[in-house]
């Protein structure tokens, strides 16, 4: 019974408690109930998913701009295995530059040996497309050979009852006698009847030409699998090449050991000079050694993928949360201790929460880059890069004017919460404090703040989530490598997924979030004397 209760604590704590009739039915405690509660928190919500994913599938097809289609979720899904398997080959030529001995010779063989089978592979898959292509070629031109002869027959008619018409307002117009009020009026409503025909007819021709139209348009489902398979093959092929060059000419140890015959052979021939000629001998073989150098402590110019960029955007929005929480909980306490402060506080609190991101930012922008106009020679950012685990993010001003923008616009919650909590402290424990003669700092860190930390959580929750939403918005405008420049540069990119893969970065934004959110629950939880806190 003790692991029952445990568990129902976990779950309460984590803010997950739609597992909480689960475990109850495991131990068959009010079965009836329990699968009621489960079909209410869990099959409801999958329910209200599952119709969600159909009208998006409905809507994606209906959905046409000039930057493509909607994505479905199917293609959704094909994205973000796109972005999965670019950041694996990327760490893979990463290790390939670097590889060596007997590993560097098995990864050469294992990498030539698919790319001979790929290369079959893809003339099947480019046989394919023609194929498909071909077919649904003949399809369309078996559905619009009757719609062209039905148009070009439809038009020789028309032709000819124009013909007729204009033969016959013209007849009547030559009969026309002066003054002749009624046959002027007779000669009009023909003219008038001429032109309504020929409209008519001009809408009958249209009508064929859109059901062409459509019929040329309409896309073959085999020919865009075929496609599909083929720019796989073809992106794989691309990749083995470059991976071969990694590990080949391009593989470190080798470009070094390219350097060390260089440098011997070099040496040979400065036995064998003097004066100038052996001065520039010596110079290549400095200009080697130091290369050789280089090479020793360089590592493979990887792009940064997805995973890169959420990492640098989590760690850019918890540096600004903790900036802001430094400032907003002391500020905070001192709101929650004196009406006095609180009143000079609310005029800053009033003006300066309302802000927008996309105001603060510029600002930030322009402080950080006046305080650091040179980053590459900067001594505060030339020691951040040197910082073990932090310096592979390589922080500089915009990465800083993100953080401060997410401490500006975040910090607010926190604060107000904190104040609220340390005004709501019991008055007994205040007068506790007194009798026992308690220092300030004593009753600050013993009293105060104990007391405030559920009310002072709730507002670091909200302050999180707040921060999370602006970083995307602050790295997009700043350019400042994280989730929000993916975003933009697939905006601009232009590719036939980059659609899907905005779409993808829809969900990965919002799984983090939740991630936090529930992160902040567990703290939230920790420290509130409350049974029933808000989980939402």
């Amino acid at each position: 019974m003790n692991l029952k209760y445990k568990l129902l604590k976990a779950v309460d704590i984590a803010g997950i408690n739609f597992l909480r009739p689960i475990i109850l039915l495991c131990y068959k405690e009010e079965p009836e109930e329990q699968i009621k509660k489960i079909g209410q928190q869990i099959l409801v919500p999958l329910l209200a998913i599952a119709v969600f994913l159909g009208i998006w599938y409905v809507m994606s097809e209906e959905i046409q701009t000039k930057a493509g289609k909607l994505p479905n979720p199917t293609e959704t899904l094909g994205a973000a295995s796109s972005i999965n398997v670019f950041a694996k080959r990327e760490n893979m030529k990463e290790a390939a530059y670097a590889m060596t001995g007997k590993s560097l010779r098995e990864k050469i063989e294992h990498t030539e040996a698919r790319l001979n089978k790929i290369s079959e592979e893809l003339e099947d898959a480019n046989s394919k497309v023609t194929r498909q292509k071909e077919k649904h070629k003949a399809s369309i031109q078996s559905q619009t050979a009757p719609l062209y002869k039905e148009y070009d027959a439809l038009k020789a008619k028309n032709k000819e009852a124009e013909e007729t018409r204009e033969t016959e307002i013209e007849t009547m117009a030559e009969s026309l006698q002066k003054g002749d009020t009624e046959g002027y009026q007779a000669l009009l409503t023909l003219y008038r009847d001429s032109d309504q025909k020929e409209e008519e007819e001009k809408a009958a021709l249209q009508m064929i030409k859109d059901r062409i139209s459509e019929a040329e348009g309409e896309k073959s489902k085999g020919v865009a699998e075929a496609l599909a398979t083929q720019t796989f093959l073809a992106e794989e092929q691309l990749y083995l090449k470059k991976l071969l060059e990694h590990l080949g000419d391009d593989n470190r140890m080798n470009k070094i050991a390219a350097e060390k015959e260089k440098i011997a052979e070099y040496k040979t021939v400065l036995q064998a000079q003097t004066g100038k000629e052996a001065l520039r001998t010596a110079k290549k073989i400095i200009r080697s050694e130091e290369k050789i150098e280089r090479l020793e402590s360089s590592e493979y110019a990887k792009p940064a993928t997805l995973y890169y960029q959420v990492r640098r955007s989590l760690l850019c929005v918890f540096t600004g949360f903790i900036i802001g929480s430094l400032i907003a909980i002391p500020i905070g306490i001192l709101c929650g201790l004196s009406n006095t402060f609180m009143a000079a506080m609310t005029p800053f609190i009033a003006i300066f929460k309302p802000v927008s991101p996309i105001v603060w930012l510029p600002i930030t922008l322009i402080i950080v880059g006046g305080f650091i106009q040179e980053p590459e020679t900067n001594g505060f950012i030339l020691w951040l890069w040197d910082l073990p685990l932090l310096g592979e993010y390589k922080i500089n001003p915009a990465f800083i004017a993100s953080a401060i923008t997410v401490a500006v616009c975040s910090l607010w919650p926190t604060l107000v919460n904190t104040a609220l909590g340390v005004a709501s402290i019991d008055k007994d424990h205040i007068n506790v404090a007194r009798v026992l003669r308690l220092n300030f700092t004593s009753r600050l860190f013993k009293i105060v703040i104990p007391s405030a930390l559920p009310l002072m959580f709730a507002g670091l929750r909200i302050s999180l989530g707040v921060g999370w939403m602006v970083l995307i918005a602050a790295e997009l405008l700043s350019s400042s490598e994280g989730i929000g420049k993916f975003v933009w540069d697939q905006f601009n990119n232009g590719a036939s997924d980059s659609f899907a893969k905005m779409v993808v970065v829809v969900f990965v934004v919002g799984i983090i979030g939740l991630f936090l959110d529930r992160i902040m629950i567990v703290f939230q939880r920790l420290v509130s004397f409350e049974e029933n806190s808000a989980s939402i």
